[in-house]
C-alpha cells in the first residue's frame, strides 16, 4: 500500500508540474502589451510656414499636448517642396514604418499623384490615413488697394488678356491652390492653361507676394486669409463653398451666387506611415476621436475659421477613394490628368 501510495503521489506531482510548465510557456508566448508611444512625435507640415498645413499641424500638436490626450512631446517640422510631393516621396520610402512621424495633408496628396506634369508616383495609398479633422473652402482674394472689387471685373480682364494678370498660390502648378485659382476662369469659358500662376512654398509666401504687388490675385484656402481680412490688407472676391460662410466672411459671395457653377471643398487630415501596426493605428483612432470631441479643439477650430469634419481611419480611407475619382474628373476637364 505504501508503494502504491508513493507512486500515485509521484504521478500527481509530475502531472501538476507539467500542467504548470505548459501554462507558463503559453503565457510567455503572448504578445506583450503595446507601450506606444514611448518617445517624442513629429508632425510634418509639407509646406512653408503660414499656410493651411502649417496651421493645422501646429493647432493639432498644441491641443493634443495641452489637453494631455498625448503625454509625449509633439513638435512640428516644415518640409516644403512641390506642394507636398517632395516630402511624401521621402516619407513613403524612408519612414514607411516610423510611427513617430505623422503628417497633415489635404487634396494635394490626391492631385499630385493624378496630374500629368510634375506628378508624384506616391499617393495616399502609400500611407495610413488616420483621420479627417476639418473642412475648408477655397477663396479668390486681391490686395486691399487692388482696383478689383468684384470677381466679374477680374474675370473680364483675364478674358481680355490673360498674360497681364498673375495668380499666386502656396503650392505647385497643377495642385490645390492652382486649381482654386483657375476654377472661376475655367468655368467662365477661359482656357485654364492661359491663366498665369506663380507657385510659392507655402501660403505665407504667396500672401507676401500678393501684398508686395508681385501678384494680382491669390487662390488659396479661405481660413488662411482671415487675419489678413480683419487687418484690412486684402479683399476676398469669392469663396468656393456651397453657401455663404459666417463670421468675418459673411459678406463674401459664393461662386454660384456670381453665376459660376463651381465649388471646391478642402478637407484636411492626419496621416501615418503605411506599415503602422494595429496597436499604433488603434492608439491614434482613439486619440483623434477624443480630440474631435474636445472643447479646446472646438475653440481652436473657431479661432482659425475651420469647420469640424471628423472621420475615423476606415471612413477617411473610403472617403479618399471617392475623392480620388472627383479629382481625376476635374483634372481631366482641365487637360492636366496623367
Amino acid at each position: 500500500m505504501n508503494w502504491k501510495t508513493m507512486m500515485t503521489a509521484t504521478l500527481l506531482v509530475v502531472s501538476l508540474t507539467a500542467c504548470g510548465t505548459t501554462n507558463t510557456k503559453d503565457a510567455g508566448t503572448q504578445e506583450p502589451a503595446s507601450k506606444y508611444p514611448e518617445k517624442p512625435i513629429t508632425v510634418v507640415a509639407p509646406s512653408g510656414a503660414g499656410g493651411g498645413w502649417d496651421k493645422t499641424a501646429r493647432s493639432l500638436t498644441k491641443v493634443l499636448g495641452a489637453t494631455k490626450l498625448v503625454d509625449k512631446t509633439m513638435t512640428v517640422e516644415n518640409k516644403p517642396g512641390g506642394g507636398g510631393a517632395v516630402f511624401l516621396a521621402a516619407y513613403a520610402t524612408e519612414d514607411k514604418n516610423n510611427p513617430y512621424k505623422l503628417f497633415v495633408s489635404s487634396p494635394p496628396i490626391l492631385i499630385n499623384n493624378l496630374k500629368k506634369e510634375g506628378n508624384s508616383p506616391f499617393g495616399y495609398k502609400d500611407t495610413t490615413p488616420l483621420a479627417q479633422l476639418t473642412k475648408d473652402y477655397g477663396a479668390i482674394a486681391v490686395s486691399a488697394d487692388s482696383k478689383y472689387n468684384d470677381l466679374k471685373s477680374l474675370i473680364d480682364d483675364i478674358k481680355a488678356d490673360p498674360t497681364k494678370l498673375t495668380f499666386a498660390g502656396g503650392s505647385a502648378p497643377g495642385s490645390m491652390d492652382h486649381l482654386i485659382s483657375i476654377l472661376p476662369a475655367f468655368k467662365s469659358g477661359i482656357d485654364p492653361k492661359s491663366v498665369k500662376y506663380l507657385s510659392y512654398d507655402g501660403g505665407g509666401e504667396a500672401i507676401a507676394a500678393l501684398l508686395g504687388n508681385n501678384a494680382d490675385a491669390i487662390g488659396t484656402d479661405v481660413s488662411s486669409l482671415g487675419s489678413y481680412l480683419k487687418a484690412g490688407k486684402i479683399k476676398i472676391l469669392a469663396v468656393t463653398s456651397t453657401e455663404r460662410l459666417g463670421g468675418d466672411f459673411k459678406d463674401v459671395p459664393t461662386l454660384k451666387e456670381l453665376g459660376i457653377d463651381a465649388e471646391f471643398t478642402i478637407w484636411r487630415g492626419v496621416f501615418g506611415p503605411k506599415e503602422m501596426t494595429k496597436d499604433e493605428l488603434s492608439y491614434w483612432d482613439g486619440k483623434l476621436k477624443a480630440l474631435s470631441e474636445n472643447e479646446e479643439w472646438k475653440k481652436e477650430l473657431q479661432s482659425n475659421d475651420w469647420q469640424s469634419e471628423y472621420k475615423n481611419s476606415a471612413d477617411f480611407a473610403s472617403f479618399l477613394a471617392s475623392q480620388e475619382s472627383v479629382v481625376k474628373e476635374l483634372l481631366t476637364a482641365l487637360g492636366m490628368q496623367k
